[in-house]
């Protein structure tokens, strides 16, 4: 009989009705009171904090009001002005280090607002009643490509497409959503909400959707720029980093991307197999999404380990506790120098670091864990090949995406600059269509 303990990577450590419990919605849904309270809490500050510290600068005040006086569709549409991919925002932003950190309620009592939560309250209540609150200007006869239906690319479609362009997304995936659909862990986004809010975006109209073509592949940029007016490539991070160690080639070690896009589209988790002892390298979201999961699946022992301290995590606080109420180990200050088995992995050797004149280094000192299956999360890198000026490994940008070629514009994951954030991607794409539309036709 399998069960947690049983050695190696294995299906079924938990049956289908604890997996289910344990991939339900992280965070049930506000009750219309419950909204009602939590909206009363706000001080609807002038010049409000939230705002500026917001990456799509919703008016945060104004809907939170809109929900106090009972119109959460009007709630909705301000968000929406702002940022179109407000719903899954909302389930994913890391609330606690943008709007919620600098909320005056945050400061002055230790309890911010529940910002994040609001904004599901009155996304969610528009879209379960299946309405799409814009309606397309007149066409303007430009054509725009977008390349990559991620956060991105689906935000630089919508405004594009409202503003009475015609857009073409294309895609390497089988379904649009990008990130949203296949990179963000299974307990934040339920109930296929990330299809759900894709199908809902489209409802615009004049943007068409090309799966299964990628940029290098189906693409170039010389074949788009000679069709469209204007491309916009919102391609993320399709590289994910090495670890160039003695043993990182053997069986059960793989990418903590790959893990959670096979998780995220699994229709069954009792048949996706997971170690006893999972040991995940990195200290971003994608290392927590990868070992709380792992958890959640049945795993024994995780464990992430990472080689500076707990506040140079990439990962919120927020984050960091969330994993370690799942039950899994924050190792600090190590770094892996080798992984051990026959053939499989069995354990990891990690080494002690230290900062030494500013600088990282091992201290010689070093320990084994126990793991038969390790997960890379320690960064993405652009694989585009393509005669674009870079910066940083990404593609370099000025002003609102504008790129290297003059029809070409970049936003998301991809382009230097901005945080690798959901929300950050949704405004980069925003302001990108509008810099578009203005170049394409002289005004917005």
């Amino acid at each position: 009989m399998i069960s947690q303990r049983t050695p190696g990577i294995v299906a079924e450590r938990l049956n289908a009705e604890e997996l289910a419990a344990n991939f339900a919605d992280l965070h049930a849904p506000l009750e219309p009171h419950e909204a009602a309270v939590a909206a009363d809490r706000c001080y609807f500050c002038h010049d409000a904090p939230c705002v500026t510290a917001c990456p799509t600068e919703i008016d945060i005040p104004l809907f939170i009001r809109q929900i106090s006086t009972g119109t959460p569709e009007a709630a909705a549409k301000t968000i929406f002005d702002q940022n179109i991919l407000g719903g899954m925002c909302a389930r994913v932003c890391p609330t606690e280090d943008l709007c919620e950190q600098a909320c005056v309620r945050e400061m002055a009592e230790g309890k911010p607002v529940e910002i994040g939560r609001l904004q599901r309250y009155a996304t969610d209540t528009l879209m379960q009643r299946d309405i799409h609150p814009y309606t397309r200007a007149a066409a303007t006869g430009k054509r725009i490509a977008v390349v990559g239906a991620g956060p991105a690319g689906l935000s630089c479609a919508h405004r594009l497409a409202l503003l009475g362009n015609d857009v073409v997304i294309y895609d390497g995936h089988a379904k649009p959503g990008g990130l949203n659909e296949y990179g963000i862990a299974a307990y934040k986004s339920t109930d296929d909400f990330a299809a759900r809010e894709v199908a809902w975006l489209l409802d615009i109209g004049g943007i068409t959707v090309e799966t299964g073509k990628v940029l290098g592949g189906d693409l170039t940029l010389d074949s788009l720029s000679a069709q469209y007016d204007a491309v916009f490539l919102a391609v993320g991070l399709g590289g994910v980093n090495a670890l160039n160690l003695e043993g990182d080639d053997k069986s059960g070690v793989t990418d903590a991307v790959s893990f959670i896009e096979t998780l995220r589209q699994s229709r069954d988790l009792t048949k996706l197999p997971v170690g006893r002892n999972v040991v995940v390298i990195g200290g971003g979201m994608t290392a927590v999404d990868a070992a709380v999961q792992s958890k959640l699946l049945g795993a024994e022992n995780v464990t992430i380990a990472y080689r500076r301290d707990r506040a140079a995590m990439s990962a919120s606080r927020y984050e960091q506790d969330l994993a370690a109420s799942h039950g899994v180990k924050l190792m600090f200050n190590v770094q892996p120098v080798a992984i051990h088995g026959n053939g499989a992995a069995a354990e990891i050797e990690l080494e002690y670091t230290a900062s030494v004149d500013g600088r990282l280094a091992g201290t010689g000192e070093k320990t084994r864990v126990l793991a038969d299956q390790v997960f890379r999360a320690i960064g993405q890198t652009l694989t585009m090949d393509e005669s674009l000026e870079t910066e940083s490994g990404k593609i370099a940008v000025s002003g609102a995406g504008r790129t290297s070629l003059d029809q070409v514009w970049a936003g998301g994951d991809c382009a230097h600059g901005g945080d690798d954030l959901t929300v950050t991607a949704v405004a980069e794409g925003r302001d990108a269509a509008m810099d578009i539309h203005a170049t394409l036709n002289g005004s917005v």
